[in-house]
């Protein structure tokens, strides 16, 4: 008995230290006082101020695998089945699927292991600036006197970007191990949000330059390893692509066919190259890509095939942006005056006396990655009535309250009611104001995951009326519904929707990645093909013309 309690104990012990280790090896272990604030607040965590750093360590530790080891913990079933899709897990899509179910597949086909995560968040730098862009890379750069040899490429401006990161930091008094806004100080307001918009993270309404830049900062690591992902997917179908390049399709080109495959996929051709040296460079490439040699260089191989990684997301994301950009400008040709003014008021963007409608119009687009900065008398007209009712008797005043308690009291009605309180709330300041406007993002929230499903099919109609939009005969309510939904998230915001996760967004970025590689490989002209193919044909007929013989 007394070695099963010594083993015990030595177990015990064992365990702790384990523990003790890796909390004592954990990335914010060495974190300023101020970065740990700073991710406190990022993630919606409260912390006592004044709080000492252990303190302050302790919550940060408490909350860290639900935020960033284990994110997915916190997602609804919708969001957990998209990510399996895309991931191309299968689901069942039924009863059985339960949460937990759902939650153990997402677990086992997660991007990356705790130890990765624990050690990415010890060089931030290595990672926080991939999925930049090309002129954000170069507007840092010239900020801060970054030296950068012409041609500026992506590759080169990382690299100076990261090589003056911890420079720059010093010299601003800042700390770079998890970074503040000094990071995105080159960044405009538009610039955060469509960095969100692109990655599919809704931008949090309404908001503040704090707040973009926080929700940045704080979905870096899951945008860089989505766009990881996207990266490796185009990497496959490229390598898929060259495996479909055969000795017998070569053979088959012409010369002019094979050099301009090598001009359209970087391979150099020297002066002079004869017909069967072509073919040889090509089929040397086609290794490289599959990493079929001696030093199995793919990645690199891939690299100039492809101009490089960071190009091949970035026309990926191009093309999924611009669509969304599309989509966003063709809703707002059919909105009425009155939602464009709206949408602007809600961005405090400045309206012009006696602006026209194509007016109104350029500039809602012209804005269409700003985020709306505060409440306008637009805020309640989404709401169910069950909020609006809910706003009105946390409001206090007597007047709204007397249209609310009406049985007969209309929408139209409650949200002039709403409005009003709202307004007096506003005009008080203090409590009143501070309760009005915590009670409004609960509600909004709220109305983000049953969006007009309790609706009647008239306030649907009169709700796109208000946009200007003809209802189609014979709409049935779950179109009436899609429909009013889609308006909902343009005027709430602009390009982006906040019910498409980040993963849908990936599937967008894989496919487009495919397309984008499969067009730079250029495989060949389907005579090509045909030719090869015939040749194929012939060699088995005369295969079996000589066993015949034989």
């Amino acid at each position: 008995m007394r070695i099963a309690k010594t083993l015990l104990s030595l177990a015990l012990v064992a365990n702790a230290a384990v523990a003790s280790s890796w909390f004592s090896n954990a990335a914010y272990n060495k974190w300023h006082e101020t970065e740990l604030e700073r991710w406190l607040s990022d993630h919606d965590v409260p912390y006592p101020t004044p709080a000492d750093r252990k303190d302050l360590e302790q919550l940060v530790q408490k909350n860290w695998d639900e935020n960033v080891v284990e994110p997915y913990n916190k997602w609804d079933t919708a969001k957990l089945t998209n990510y399996l899709k895309v991931k191309g897990v299968e689901t069942k899509e039924s009863a059985e699927d339960t949460r937990e179910s759902l939650l153990a597949r997402v677990k086992s086909s997660w991007y990356e292991s705790e130890e990765n995560t624990q050690n990415a968040y010890t060089n931030v730098k290595d990672w926080i600036l991939d999925t930049w862009t090309d002129s954000q890379l170069k507007a840092f750069c010239d900020r801060h006197g970054i030296p950068v040899p012409q041609p500026r490429k992506r590759d080169t401006l990382l690299q100076k970007v990261r090589e003056n990161y911890e420079t720059v930091a010093r010299k601003a008094g800042e700390a770079a191990a998890y970074p503040g806004n000094w990071l995105y100080e080159t960044w405009t307001e538009s610039e955060l949000k469509e960095w969100l918009d692109t990655h599919g993270f809704p931008a949090p309404q309404p908001t503040t330059r704090d707040k973009l830049i926080a929700s940045v900062r704080r979905n870096s690591r899951l945008a860089y390893l989505q766009m990881q992902e996207q990266t490796e997917s185009s990497k496959k179908a490229a390598q898929q692509a060259y495996a479909a390049l055969t000795d017998k399709l070569i053979d088959s080109w012409s010369e002019s066919q094979l050099k301009e495959f090598c001009d359209k996929n970087g391979i150099n051709v020297p002066q002079g190259t004869k017909l069967n040296q072509l073919r040889a460079l090509v089929r040397k490439n086609r290794a490289e890509i599959l990493g079929d040699t001696v030093a199995g260089t793919a990645a690199s191989a891939f690299g100039a095939a492809t101009s490089n990684v960071g190009s091949a997301a970035t026309k990926a994301t191009d093309t999924a942006s611009q669509a969304a950009q599309d989509a966003f400008d063709k809703a707002v040709n059919t909105w009425s005056d009155s939602r464009l003014k709206g949408y602007l008021d809600a961005r405090g963007v400045p309206v012009p006396q006696g602006s026209k409608t194509d007016e109104l119009r350029a500039l809602v687009r012209k804005h269409s990655h700003k985020a709306a900065s505060g409440w306008t008398a637009w805020t309640w007209d989404d709401l169910s009535l069950d909020n609006i009712r809910g706003y009105i008797a946390s409001s206090g005043n007597a007047a709204a309250k007397k249209v609310s308690d009406k049985t007969s009291a209309t929408r139209d009605e409650l949200v002039d009611a709403a409005q009003s309180a709202y307004l007096s709330a506003s005009s008080a300041g203090g409590g009143s104001y501070a309760s009005a406007t915590s009670f409004l993002t609960k509600a909004t929230d709220t109305t983000k995951a049953g969006l007009f499903d309790t609706w009647s099919e008239s306030e649907l109609k009169a709700y796109l009326d208000s946009y200007g939009i003809p209802v189609p005969q014979g709409s049935q309510i779950n179109e009436l519904r899609a429909l009013a939904r889609r308006q909902y998230t343009y005027f709430k915001y602009g390009t982006t929707s906040p019910t498409d996760t980040l993963f849908a967004k990936v599937r967008e970025n894989v496919q487009s990645g495919w397309d984008w590689v499969a067009g730079q490989l250029r495989l060949g002209s389907d005579a090509a093909k045909k030719k090869a193919e015939e040749a194929e044909a012939e060699g088995r007929r005369k295969a079996e013309k000589v066993h015949k013989e034989l």
